[in-house]
């Protein structure tokens, strides 16, 4: 190591100072000025260096040279006389020259400095990566991006085996062939898929000395294909599913112009695709209001609506939605239901039901038809009854659908998986009802030599027994029936063993039993063991306007005894029927129905009043039957029923139309035609 002495702590002084600072095989053992506020004296003393204002404070030291930059010739002369000749002494003027060349190597180093710092924020800031290697495959440039996506620090990368970042580089063979490759795919270990161009790196000389890549991640692109390949999918799939639905669809955009149908609405509507694709969305309604133009005013679904369309005024039934995305209005969609199809399949419905329900006997709350506010009430009480274990009495005169209610509550309750008995009391002997519900054992009954027998309860435990016309039971076996009630045990004909059963109990009847516990042929007991849950079931007299519906059901059924095909009642032949009373209520109905159908044609579809047996029909008032004349024509016969039944709305709704329309049926425009018809405006 070689000791300096430096004589002046001016600029050049302060600079040969810097550089010997710099340097690994020089030492500065001084400074020397008579200025101890000198530049280079202060530095000097920032490091330890020691100062002074003589040089020949140092002249004992260990000095092997002498830098002379006071510029002063006098200084120069004298330095040998203080020194040993073993050490270098350079003059000012070679220290001005080294001074100079030490100021431009640490302005070109600057201005290297700082072109390399410019490079490398222009190489960090694009977001391509760039990596370099020199000619042994170890990498010596590696940009930010580049960082990134392979996920290593620069710091840690530099001067490592490409290879350990990047298995499948190409960058060693582009160095060794000093060819260009464009545009080739990589996966990065990390998963990344990359697009790379590799170039040779060629010196002035036309030395290949290294290669570098500049590559770009595609993940994203690759990912965006992907889900636009995606999306182009599902777009071909629900075109597919819209175009093939039989059901109708619209959409309109935002400004309630057409904007796309299927070919079931063109079906159903009867327009063409041109004349409503760019139309406002009101182009196919014919009566009613467009629901795509209020779901875009109100944001909200509507579903349900009844309208008529296109030029044949089409029934329909519409679910409108609006279509939102990220909380804007883009649309509207519509899904358009044809109510014939939809009677159709209806009808097929309750016909698959009413075979059904023929193979197994069995009727739920749906095959029970009523509107009417008493038989809500009866309803709503069965239904009730249905969820407990309750005894029932079912009250109604012949023919209103006691056994219908039996089997609906059996249908509804934890049982219906069991048995369920139907016991007509009435159609048996005292001996043989007693046989058929309780049993017997073997050779108690005379005449029947071997064999046993389960009762009725046995074969119901678990389950329900309908007991019909139970008014019409023997005190023996109403005392019977008390035991079961009570100790839910039944004793067979025979037998002193009890065997305990597990049976619901539905009773009916159409007799006055209130009469009967007065004349003493009803037991008391019994009566209010059955009479826990008395259900009164209506008159058909009591809901007429449930007939239409009735007559409906009874059309199914009865098509499917005769092999006939009749569709609906007119409203004609629907108003004959509510003129009459009906004492033998549904069943009574369903007789004249019968009847109406067997004189109809095989063809005929359509049950009209001229199929209805007059001889039957009631006025609504009087108590003695209409006379009828065959001499009169039959149509001025029912104008004048038409005119009565008008007349004695209007009386009980007192003149009120609109009730009055609505107890008929009618709308209140047919109403006012019909008044007028019959002068009664």
């Amino acid at each position: 190591m070689q000791n300096v002495l430096i004589i002046g702590g001016g600029a050049g002084g302060s600079a040969i100072l810097q550089m010997l600072l710099e340097s690994d095989y020089m030492r500065v053992c001084g400074i020397a000025d008579i200025n101890l506020a000198a530049p280079a004296v202060q530095k000097a003393k920032q490091w330890g260096i020691p100062v002074s204002t003589d040089y020949r404070d140092f002249y004992k030291d260990d000095v092997h040279m002498v830098v002379n930059v006071t510029g002063s010739d006098e200084v120069q002369q004298e330095l040998p006389l203080h020194f040993p000749k073993s050490t270098v002494i350079i003059p000012g003027g070679i220290a001005n020259v080294l001074v100079r060349l030490i100021t431009e190597k640490e302005h070109f180093i600057s201005l290297l400095s700082e072109e390399s710092h410019k490079q490398n924020i222009i190489f960090n800031s694009i977001e391509e990566g760039m990596v370099g290697i020199d000619r042994n495959g170890h990498i010596n440039f590696l940009n930010k991006s580049a960082s990134r996506m392979l996920e290593v620090k620069a710091e840690l990368a530099i001067g490592r085996p490409i290879h350990e970042f990047i298995t499948a580089s190409e960058l060693p063979h582009t160095y060794e062939s000093g060819r260009t490759e464009l545009n080739r795919e990589l996966v990065l270990p990390n998963g990344a898929k990359i697009v790379s161009s590799r170039f040779p790196m060629v010196d002035e000389h036309g030395e290949t000395i290294g290669a570098f890549a500049v590559f770009k991640d595609i993940s994203e692109v690759v990912s965006l294909a992907e889900q636009i390949t995606d999306l182009k999918e599902v777009q071909t799939m629900l075109q597919a599913i819209i175009q093939s639905s039989d059901d109708a669809i619209s959409v309109v955009d935002e400004n309630g112009n057409g904007l796309l149908v299927n070919p079931a609405y063109t079906r159903i509507t009867g327009l063409q695709m041109e004349e409503v694709i760019g139309q406002p969305a009101s182009a196919d309604i014919s009566e009613g209001e467009s629901m795509h133009l209020k779901a875009l005013q109100t944001r909200k679904p509507y579903r349900g609506v009844n309208l008529k369309v296109g030029p044949a005024n089409r029934e329909v039934i519409v679910n409108v939605a609006p279509i939102i995305v990220d909380d804007k209005l883009k649309g509207s969609v519509g899904v358009i239901h044809d109510t014939t199809e939809i009677r159709s399949l209806m009808k097929e419905l309750d016909r698959a039901r009413s075979i059904i329900r023929t193979l197994e006997s069995k009727y739920t709350f749906d095959d029970i038809i009523g509107l009417s506010p008493e038989m809500q009430l009866s309803l709503q009480q069965a239904k009730l009854a249905a969820q407990t274990l309750v005894t029932v009495l079912l009250r109604g005169e012949s023919g209103t659908g006691k056994e219908l209610f039996a089997h609906a509550i059996h249908s509804a309750s934890e049982r219906k998986y069991n048995k369920f008995v139907r016991v007509n009391c009435a159609a048996l002997t005292e001996e043989l009802l007693d046989s058929e519900l309780f049993g017997y054992e073997e050779g108690a009954l005379p005449g029947i030599k071997s064999g046993e027998k389960r009762g009725l309860f046995e074969e119901a435990n678990n389950g329900s027994i309908f007991l019909d016309e139970i008014g019409e039971l023997s005190p023996a076996i109403q005392s019977k029936l008390l035991r079961v009630l009570q100790e839910h045990e039944t004793l067979r004909i025979g037998s002193t063993t009890p065997i305990p059963v597990n049976v619901r109990v539905i009773a009916s009847t159409n007799a006055n039993m209130e009469k009967a516990l007065l004349e003493g042929t009803f037991r008391e007991d019994l009566y209010y063991r059955l009479n826990r849950m008395p259900i009164l079931i209506p008159p058909l007299r009591k809901r007429k306007q449930d007939i239409p519906r009735i007559a409906d059901r009874l059309l199914l059924k009865l098509n499917q005894e005769y092999g006939r095909n009749v569709e609906t009642v007119t409203d004609k032949a629907l108003q004959l029927l509510r003129l009459y009373d009906w004492p033998g209520n549904v069943r009574e109905l369903e007789n004249v129905l019968s009847r109406a159908m067997i004189f109809m044609q095989m063809n005929d579809k359509v049950l009209t009043e001229e199929h209805i047996p007059l001889n039957m029909i009631k006025a609504p008032e009087a108590k003695h039957e209409v006379t009828f004349e065959s001499s009169v024509p039959l149509q001025e016969q029912l104008d004048t029923i038409e005119r009565g039944i008008l007349q004695h709305a209007l009386k009980q709704f007192k003149g009120n139309k609109s009730k009055t329309a609505k107890q008929l049926e009618i709308s209140l425009r047919t109403l006012y035609y019909k008044l007028e018809k019959y002068g009664l405006s």
